[in-house]
């Protein structure tokens, strides 16, 4: 693992070997996640494509206060905010997708990758699109899983916005030693259990993540201005965006998947840059790694 810092955040990430694909594969976790969920669909895409993954700012490892561990690191560098500001100046607030792609594109600058294909999980979908349309010139395509919306049902996203800041107060660092609570984290938001190390990586996760940085997203992402900011930005696109959905998320079902890629010009009346991932929840990197990275290989290589 290495970092470099954005704004004062020290963001950590990995990046596997260059390969003979021009195109690197870049990884966004989603909400309360971290960078560790892509790993078995990493470890398949490696040999023959160039893979990274990193934290967003105020999760996993991307914290404020690890700053000082992190800058012991050898490989570590540092980004000014000047020159953040340089690169967009009109920054309206620091936990919206817009923003989170904003952190993209200077690690992207500072890595020297020119050329790449954005693989979004849930809110990271969101924030692969955002960094689609600000970089045309260097994301080749988008692959959104277990992402979609665009409708703003008002009774619907108030109760999601007030049930995830009750979530967000239950979080007492003691949680992780309640006996057999990992076990309740092998079944949610999935259609079958996890393994129980993916489970006490999801309490991880959800422990350490920044409360700011955790309600922030959360608020931020649900606006009625944001989400009807979505269809029109992916009808804007240029490039290839698909989307892959899970047969059996409750959290992002199916038919809002379709409703948002349905803006694309790919969709074709029919569907065509939709696919469904059978037995799956919201977790498709974990739930079926095989299925995610045989997809991604033929999307990446058709183009």
């Amino acid at each position: 693992m290495a970092t470099i810092e954005i704004l004062g955040f020290p963001h950590a990430y990995e990046l596997t070997a260059p390969t003979s694909c021009p195109d690197a594969l870049v990884f966004i976790h989603g909400w309360l996640n971290s960078r560790e969920y892509w790993q078995p669909v990493i470890s398949r895409l490696s040999v023959d494509l160039q893979c990274l993954s990193y934290d967003l700012r105020g999760f996993g490892e991307s914290q404020s206060h690890l700053a000082s561990d992190f800058h012991r690191q050898p490989g570590s560098v540092s980004f000014s905010a000047q020159s953040v500001q340089a690169l967009s100046p009109s920054l309206d607030s620091v936990y919206t997708p817009s923003a989170y792609a904003q952190d993209l594109a200077v690690l992207l600058k500072q890595l020297n990758i020119t050329s790449a294909w954005l693989i979004g999980h849930s809110l990271g979908g969101t924030i692969a699109l955002w960094a689609a349309s600000q970089m045309p010139d260097c994301i080749k395509g988008v692959i959104c899983i277990n992402a979609g919306g665009g409708i703003y049902l008002k009774e619907a996203f108030e109760q999601f916005r007030s049930a995830g800041q009750r979530f967000l107060q239950l979080r007492p660092r003691w949680l992780s030693q309640v006996p057999l609570i990992d076990l309740l984290f092998t079944r949610a938001s999935v259609s079958r259990p996890l393994d129980r190390q993916w489970a006490r990586q999801r309490i991880m996760d959800f422990i350490v993540a920044d409360p700011e940085a955790a309600l922030g997203t959360l608020l931020d992402s649900t606006t009625e201005e944001e989400v009807n900011r979505l269809p029109k930005l992916v009808s804007q696109l240029k490039q290839p965006v698909y989307f892959l959905a899970g047969t059996d998320d409750k959290v992002m079902e199916p038919k809002y998947v379709r409703h948002l890629a349905s803006f694309h010009r790919l969709f074709q009346y029919c569907g065509d840059n939709v696919i469904e991932i059978p037995d799956c929840g919201h977790l498709a990197m974990l739930e079926q790694p095989d299925a995610v990275a045989n997809h991604i290989r033929k999307l990446v290589i058709s183009h």
